[in-house]
């Protein structure tokens, strides 16, 4: 099965597609780490990427496709994957119906702004693999140390309130309408966040044909 999960920034899109990528045995593939990695491995599509990285640039949406594409070809995709921060705007999803990727679901989790606001500030991310984790929701094991790869937990500096608040505003213009692009294919299921994660993984896996 192939997915993509939508949300804004904090509504926990990203804890939840990892619930559906362990149940499912699919991977997870975000687009922030496929980057850093590929960077680190030195492919083509990775030096153009570590090169604007470094720049303080946009990644552009073809180095980022041609990331991607790598990435699904691997083994560990033959049986699905899940797109996690990707697409974020209605022409990357042209983008990728156009590089013939079939998506069976795209999940949303759908959270008020006001709820996103108070749950960003617990926040905190891998700086090595960027896992992520909430000091109230999901803590790793020992405060501040990864449970993944051992590394330092930070707040990352797009969690700040101000920030937020701009993130908010972006996705809506952005990446919201990647909402009405996918319920007009008829793929689009979303899910109402709920005040416990748990709660909201029940109705994920569900949504998903899990039970």
């Amino acid at each position: 099965m192939n997915l993509i999960f939508l949300g804004a920034p904090g509504a926990g899109k990203g804890t939840q597609a990892e619930v559906v990528s362990d149940a499912l045995k699919i991977p997870q593939i975000s687009t922030g780490n496929i980057l850093r990695e590929a960077a680190k491995n030195g492919t083509e599509y990775g030096l153009k990427a570590k090169a604007a990285m470094d720049a303080g640039a946009l990644v552009s949406d073809d180095i980022v496709i041609g990331i991607l594409k790598e990435r699904i070809a691997e083994d560990d995709c033959k049986e699905g994957f899940i797109l996690d921060g990707f697409p974020r705007t209605v022409p990357q999803a042209e983008a990728l119906d156009a590089m013939g990727i079939q998506i069976d679901k795209v999940i949303e989790i759908n959270v008020a702004d006001e709820t996103i606001k108070q749950r960003v500030s617990g926040r905190r991310v891998c700086q090595g693999c960027g896992a992520s984790y909430h000091i109230e929701y999901k803590p790793s094991k020992v405060e501040g140390v990864c449970d993944k790869c051992g590394d330092a937990t930070v707040i990352r500096k797009d969690d700040k309130p101000e920030v937020v608040l701009d993130r908010l505003a972006t996705y809506h213009e952005k990446t919201a309408p990647l909402k009405d692009y996918y319920e007009k294919q008829g793929k689009l299921v979303t899910v109402e966040g709920q005040e416990e994660v748990a709660d909201t993984s029940k109705l994920t896996l569900a949504a998903v044909g899990v039970n």
